[in-house]
């Protein structure tokens, strides 16, 4: 029989990837799974120096993590209080290249995460990351469409 006893569900933290949460609980029930929630917060870095008005990169980049860690508690009080077993990560990165470094570090089993993030200029400049780590993972992963879910 398969075991899946770790579960990584990396979140953009938008309104689409907690529709996902439920299916995300559900494995974890039934697995008795532990339930690794990563957001990978975009290195800025990696486009070099970037203009943003009355604020330096440094200072945006700090307050953005600070910002999502906040979101992360708040997601973990209100909806995985019934799910003992999670544990919560933000790092700073290439989102694809982190998720992918997550499942070998952590011996990860299935990777449950959204088809759609973000949309438009973003999309062209950063690619598909659900197409780069399915084609990449040496683990199943499950996409889900967050916006066909009833």
């Amino acid at each position: 029989m398969i075991e899946i006893k770790k579960i990584l569900f990396p979140t953009d933290l938008t309104e689409s990837s907690s529709k996902i949460l439920p299916y995300v609980l559900s494995f974890s029930e039934k697995y008795n799974s532990m339930i690794y929630l990563l957001h990978v917060f975009q290195d800025l870095k990696r486009w070099g120096k970037l203009y943003i008005p009355h604020i330096s990169t440094e200072k945006f980049e700090e307050q953005a993590l600070e910002g999502a860690k906040k979101f992360v508690e708040t997601l973990c009080d209100e909806k995985l209080r019934g799910c003992p077993n999670f544990q919560k990560r933000i790092v700073s990165g290439d989102p694809a290249a982190e998720i992918l470094k997550t499942i070998e570090s952590e011996g990860i089993d299935l990777v449950i995460m959204g088809t759609h993030g973000p949309k438009g200029l973003e999309r062209t400049l950063f690619g598909s990351v659900a197409e780069k780590v399915v084609k990449k993972s040496g683990v199943p992963v499950l996409t889900i469409n967050p916006w066909k879910l009833k």
